[in-house]
């Protein structure tokens, strides 16, 4: 799906029958040129049903979450008042991200009546974001309100539960029609090449490939679960390509292209997953309601160079753990945070985050969120094509380490742009992944040391030292010997039944044996292994098993008989002859 897909049926442009979600289930439009690599600034439509480390998220009409999504709402409701007409509320305003996010799930149907999208934030001024909270509505044209009928109106503030309220703010999304080939912009410096493979370290921001699309490292990773591993993290969209069923990754060209090296293959990979999972919470009363999640593991190769590898970021430098994106958390905490982003495409740029969870909805009617939207500063792009799993950092304050919060998954590109102040023109935005979100769902963490790196390598290495000893081990216990007869006699190990008579013993015919007559000697037979061609002198020999257990010299002799015909080795019965 392309990123800005969000606004696309609401524009009346053309689109194919099917969902944005269908067509990434059934594989329509996989965006390739006759180039043999393509660029990646947005998501593919890909089919994941035969992707084994892949799995869509349940239908939530299908688990009965649907009547949960509604009793959770519906008594929610109770407590929301009227919508006000040309006066403000007199409750509390809202001032957390979970604040707005409820307040818009109330209002979702009137919301979507007459506009593309919507997203949470602050009131946007003459291109300025200011400190009121509100919920941004994007339309294909804003116009004064003269022009427009009573019910085109949107009110200028909303109210949810408890009287909790926020103001509505409507944003112009203009927009260029039917996809057109993008302009190929290139951006050559230092820092590009050397993510491009001049540099003799991979990390963060170095460019990946597969064997048809190349984007870019997010971030050195490891896994929490199995054998530890240590990989990295990128976009689902750049690291899978069902054409090629083993997901091979190389930077910085594949073998088929150009000069590179194997990184790995990928391990696990996720795309959508369901909005109670990822917020905690029902972000929409829509009951198909997905957030998008597009990342994918890559275990490094064994064979690969693992000292090539850097955690820090290339023209950031250092830095910090992943900042959790709390929906309990001020809205300032992240609205109106400066950004910064590494990409192959672009290199080191700059921007804002100005709304968090975009909301939009496909003609079939299921809703869609992406976390962040990000538009760079001064009217420049935030992202390139190629750009696709950049780490977005949040600049440092006070002192502090930049901290990652999430990676770039799609971009406006040749969609549309957001027109954010009067007088200039629309400015590029960026969509972006919850990456604290994200590391969860792929039961991954974010390495961002030299030390923590060796760290993981050390722990990956125990882990599969402890896992080969117990193959061994289980190996060495299945393969064990058992007692039985030696090496030169198991010629041919099929077991037959044998036959066995039990017989009166003549007294009288010991007497050949009262030289050993203090001697009690036991033979067991189970099974006896037949030999190919060998039959002994004819027959089985008797075996006599003598107790001598009073003067009287009482004994039993146990005779064992003619053997019986071979048996097929598929007859299900086998069992053993008493004969009287």
């Amino acid at each position: 799906m392309q990123p800005s897909d969000i606004w696309k049926v609401h524009a009346g442009s053309s689109q194919s029958e099917g969902s944005d979600l269908d067509m990434e289930r059934n594989g329509c439009n996989h965006n390739c040129g006759p180039s043999p690599l393509q660029p990646i600034a947005s998501a593919g439509q890909h089919s994941e049903s035969s992707a084994a480390y892949f799995s869509w998220p349940t239908s939530t009409l299908m688990h009965g979450s649907a009547e949960g999504r509604a009793n959770y709402f519906g008594n929610l409701q109770k407590g929301v008042l009227p919508v006000h007409l040309g006066c403000l509320p007199k409750g509390q305003q809202a001032t957390t991200l979970l604040d707005l996010m409820i307040i818009r799930a109330f209002h979702s149907k009137n919301l979507r009546r007459f506009s593309l999208g919507t997203a949470i934030g602050f009131r946007i001024r003459k291109g300025t974001l200011t400190d009121t909270p509100a919920i941004l509505v994007f339309v294909a044209r804003k116009v004064h309100k003269k022009w427009l009928s009573s019910a085109q109106c949107l009110p200028p503030a909303l109210e949810g539960p408890g009287g909790v309220w926020c103001e509505v703010d409507v944003v112009e999304f203009s927009y260029y029609g039917a996809p057109a080939p993008t302009p190929k912009e290139q951006l050559y410096d230092e820092l590009v090449d050397g993510l491009r493979g001049s540099d003799p370290i991979v990390g963060s921001g170095s460019q990946v490939a597969s064997l048809e699309t190349y984007g870019t490292l997010g971030a050195i990773v490891k896994s929490r679960t199995g054998n530890k591993q240590v990989g990295f993290l990128t976009n689902r969209h750049v690291a899978v390509d069902l054409d090629y069923p083993n997901q091979k990754m190389f930077h910085p060209l594949p073998p088929n292209l150009g000069p590179g090296v194997y990184l790995g293959a990928v391990e696990r990979a996720t795309s959508f997953i369901t909005d109670d999972v990822w917020y905690g919470i029902y972000a929409g009363t829509n009951p198909e309601t997905f957030v998008r999640a597009d990342g994918a593991f890559i275990p490094f190769a064994d064979d690969f160079d693992i000292s090539s590898v850097s955690t820090s970021v290339k023209g950031v430098g250092v830095i910090g753990d992943v900042k959790a994106i709390d929906l309990q958390s001020p809205i300032g905490s992240l609205i109106g945070r400066q950004v910064v982003k590494v990409g192959r495409s672009s290199g080191l740029t700059t921007g804002t985050v100005v709304a968090y969870a975009l909301e939009y909805n496909d003609e079939k009617g299921i809703c869609f969120f992406t976390d962040f939207l990000v538009v760079g500063e001064n009217q420049q792009t935030f992202d390139l094509e190629g750009d696709s799993g950049s780490l977005i950092v949040l600049t440092g304050q006070d002192g502090e380490k930049p901290q990652p919060i999430g990676i770039i998954w799609g971009g406006t590109a040749n969609r549309g742009r957001l027109k954010l102040k009067s007088g200039q023109g629309p400015e590029n935005w960026t969509s972006g992944v919850d990456l604290g979100r994200l590391l969860d769902l792929l039961e991954l963490d974010l390495i961002t040391t030299s030390e923590g790196l060796q760290a993981a390598l050390e722990e990956q290495r125990i882990t599969l030292a402890a896992a080969a000893a117990v193959a061994a081990n289980s190996t060495a216990t299945e393969s064990s010997p058992v007692a039985g007869p030696q090496e030169n006699d198991k010629i041919d190990k099929i077991y037959e039944p044998l036959g066995i008579n039990i017989l009166p013993r003549d007294v009288s015919a010991t007497s050949m044996d009262q030289s050993n007559e203090n001697v009690e000697e036991l033979i067991l037979i189970g099974m006896s292994p037949m030999r190919n061609g060998q039959e002994g002198n004819g027959e089985l020999t008797n075996v006599d098993l003598e107790l001598e257990n009073s003067p009287d010299d009482i004994s039993i002799a146990l005779n064992l008989g003619e053997r019986e015909p071979k048996r097929l080795r598929s007859d299900p019965m086998l069992d053993i002859d008493l004969q009287k």
